[in-house]
């Protein structure tokens, strides 16, 4: 199991002004790099308040491409992601799971939506180790994270991130805006999570920078 990490922020680390606006931060070129990295995961995943707030196709878009589309997952612990969704309306035509802590809804099962039902950590969302295991089962190893200051967060406090994918861009978004990586928890420097850059480079106007876990 590999879990990579996306981020695609202002150069202090924010992904959003406080109104919530993000698009865009990154410009074209940065954003056609994202597409590439799509296509070379097995499963793109976000948590449910940006699959709410964007209403995201997380589809690999690159003209001409005649590739497989990676699965999409949502971490959705109180199944609310709308049937209106894009996510839930192209699920017939592209995989699509969603990791919850209640019992399958019914309506998203009939829409194409393979719901995954695990257990819930003490703030009742996915537990995210057992989301792993569930998602191997179902032959999803190679997994990109996409969604939200929080998943990535919890994802990295949990010490499941292998990789980084880093796009800044050359803006300042300030205290207000909204963090691209939430809550650590961390109480000693030394338990901090610790990466290796392995490459830099200039995609446009924006920076690309690539980390792995030491």
């Amino acid at each position: 199991m590999s879990v990579t990490l996306k981020l695609a922020t202002s150069l202090d680390c924010r992904i959003a002004t406080a109104s919530g606006e993000s698009r865009w931060i990154t410009g074209a070129e940065a954003r056609a790099a994202s597409h590439e990295l799509r296509a070379a995961h097995d499963a793109v995943l976000v948590g449910i308040d940006t699959a709410l707030a964007d209403d995201p196709e997380l589809t690999v878009r690159i003209p001409g491409y005649e590739g497989r589309q990676p699965a999409r997952v949502v971490l959705d612990s109180r199944q609310r992601l709308p049937l209106a969704a894009k996510l839930v309306q192209s699920a017939a035509a592209v995989p699509t799971y969603l990791v919850t802590t209640t019992l399958p809804d019914p309506g998203l099962v009939e829409a194409g939506v393979m719901v995954l039902q695990v257990q819930a950590v003490g703030d009742g969302r996915p537990e995210l180790e057992a989301t792993l295991r569930v998602l191997a089962e179902h032959g999803l190893n190679n997994i990109l994270v996409e969604g939200g200051g929080q998943v990535a967060g919890s994802f990295l406090r949990c010490g499941l991130v292998r990789k980084m994918e880093w796009f800044r861009a050359p803006i300042l978004l300030g205290g207000e805006g909204r963090p691209g990586v939430g809550a650590l928890a961390l109480t000693a420097l030394s338990a901090a999570p610790r990466f290796r850059r392995t490459e830099v480079r200039p995609v446009g106007v924006d920076l690309w920078e690539r980390y792995e876990r030491i």
